[in-house]
C-alpha cells in the first residue's frame, strides 16, 4: 500500500513540475524585453551597467539615457531628448540576453529620466528603466491631451516600388500603411502624424502629415502616408512614425543605387573628350601653314579629274622669256587632212636639191682646184 502511495505522489510531483514549466514559458514570452540597471542614480562622469533579457537573438540594440520620459509614457521627445553622443550599441547573444557598461551623461532636456533600449534593425522593440541623473534638473511631464489616444494595431509596411526614373536618380517614394485604433474616450478628428526618415546613425528628419477623417472611440482606421527621399538617395534608411510625441513604429527601407547616373557620367567622360578632340583637329587643320605654290582658295575635290591636254597644245606652249626652252621630242602631226605623203614634216623641199652634209672627201675644194 505504501508503494502505491509513493508512486502516485511521484507521478503528481512530475505532473506539477511539467505544468509549471509549460506555464512559465508563455509568461516569459508575454513579458517581452526587460532592462535592469546596476544603479538607479549616478552623477555625470560615472557609469552604470545595463542588462537586458527577453530580446531577440543576435539583435542590435542602442542604449541611451533620455530625459522627459517614463516607462509608462515612453520617451516623449524621441531620440532628440536623449544623450546620443554617449550612447552605446550592443548585440544580444543566442539567448536574447546582453550586458553593457554605459557612461552617465546629462540629456538635453530635464528629468524624469530613463535608460532607453531599442532595436536598431528588424522588428521594432523597446524597453525603459527609471534612472536619475544626479544634479540634473527635474520638471514635470507635459499633461496628456484629454482627447482620444491612438495606438498602432498592425505592423507597418511600405507599399510601392522604384521605377525607371528612380534608376536615373529620381526621388524614391513609398506609401507608409498602418492601422491605428482609438483607445481614448473621445473621437480623434484629423490627426496629425509625424513621419521621419533617417540614414545610418543620423536622427530622423520629421515631416508633419495630416490624416483627413475622424476616428471614433474604440474604432480603427487604415492610414496611408506618402514618404519620399531626396534625389539620388540610396542605402539603408529607416522610416519612423510619431504621434503625440511618441514613436509608434519604425520600418526599414533599403534603397538601391541609381546606376543610371553612373552610366550617364561614364558616357559623358567618353563623348566629351572625343568631341573636343574632333574640334581641336579641325582647328589645327585650318591654322596649319600651306605648302608653297598651293593656292589659298578652296581646295578642289580630290576625286575631280582634269581634262587631258593634246600633245600639240603641250608642244606649242612657249616658255617665258629669259628661261631656256625645254627639250621636246618632235611630234608628228596626225591631222586628218594631211596624208603621210603630203605631211609638211615629211614632204621634200621645193628648192633645188643641194648637199647639206659637211664637206665630204669626194667633193673637191677650191684649194684642190687650184
Amino acid at each position: 500500500m505504501s508503494g502505491k502511495v509513493r508512486i502516485s505522489a511521484l507521478v503528481a510531483a512530475v505532473a506539477l513540475l511539467l505544468l509549471s514549466w509549460a506555464g512559465a514559458t508563455p509568461v516569459a514570452a508575454a513579458d517581452g524585453p526587460k532592462v535592469t540597471l546596476s544603479k538607479s542614480q549616478a552623477g555625470t562622469g560615472g557609469s552604470i551597467t545595463v542588462s537586458g533579457s527577453g530580446w531577440r537573438t543576435h539583435a542590435l540594440l542602442m542604449v541611451l539615457i533620455c530625459g522627459q520620459a517614463t516607462p509608462a509614457r515612453g520617451v516623449i521627445g524621441g531620440t532628440n531628448s536623449c544623450a546620443n553622443a554617449d550612447g552605446r550599441a550592443v548585440t544580444t547573444d543566442a539567448k536574447g540576453v546582453f550586458s553593457k557598461k554605459l557612461p552617465v551623461s546629462e540629456p538635453p532636456v530635464p528629468c524624469p529620466c530613463v535608460v532607453h533600449v531599442a532595436t536598431v534593425t528588424g522588428a521594432s522593440a523597446s524597453a525603459d528603466a527609471v534612472f536619475q541623473v544626479a544634479g540634473h534638473a527635474v520638471e514635470p511631464l507635459p499633461a496628456e491631451p484629454s482627447t482620444g489616444r491612438l495606438s498602432v494595431l498592425s505592423d507597418t509596411r511600405l507599399d510601392g516600388s522604384s521605377g525607371l526614373l528612380t534608376w536615373f536618380g529620381a526621388p524614391a517614394s513609398r506609401t507608409l500603411v498602418f492601422t491605428v485604433g482609438n483607445a481614448g474616450s473621445s473621437p480623434v478628428k484629423n490627426p496629425v502624424f509625424q513621419v521621419g526618415t533617417s540614414h545610418g546613425v543620423f536622427a530622423p528628419q520629421w515631416d508633419d502629415q495630416q490624416f483627413s477623417g475622424t476616428i471614433a472611440p474604440g474604432g480603427k482606421a487604415e492610414i496611408k502616408l506618402p514618404v519620399e527621399l531626396s534625389a539620388g538617395a540610396h542605402g539603408d534608411y529607416s522610416v519612423s512614425l510619431k504621434y503625440g510625441g511618441r514613436v509608434l513604429a519604425e520600418e526599414p527601407w533599403g534603397v538601391g543605387r541609381p546606376w543610371g547616373v553612373t552610366l550617364f557620367w561614364i558616357l559623358l567622360c567618353v563623348v566629351v573628350p572625343a568631341a573636343v578632340f574632333r574640334v581641336g583637329m579641325a582647328v589645327v587643320d585650318r591654322l596649319r601653314p600651306r605648302k608653297a605654290g598651293r593656292s589659298k582658295g578652296p581646295a578642289r575635290h580630290r576625286g575631280l579629274r582634269l581634262r587631258p591636254r593634246l600633245p600639240e597644245q603641250l608642244a606649242l606652249r612657249l616658255p617665258k622669256s629669259g628661261t631656256p626652252a625645254p627639250t621636246t621630242t618632235p611630234v608628228t602631226s596626225t591631222l586628218p587632212w594631211f596624208t603621210p605623203d603630203s605631211d609638211p614634216g615629211t614632204a621634200g623641199r621645193l628648192s633645188a636639191p643641194h648637199d647639206d652634209s659637211p664637206t665630204s672627201p669626194t667633193t673637191p675644194t677650191r684649194k684642190g682646184l687650184q
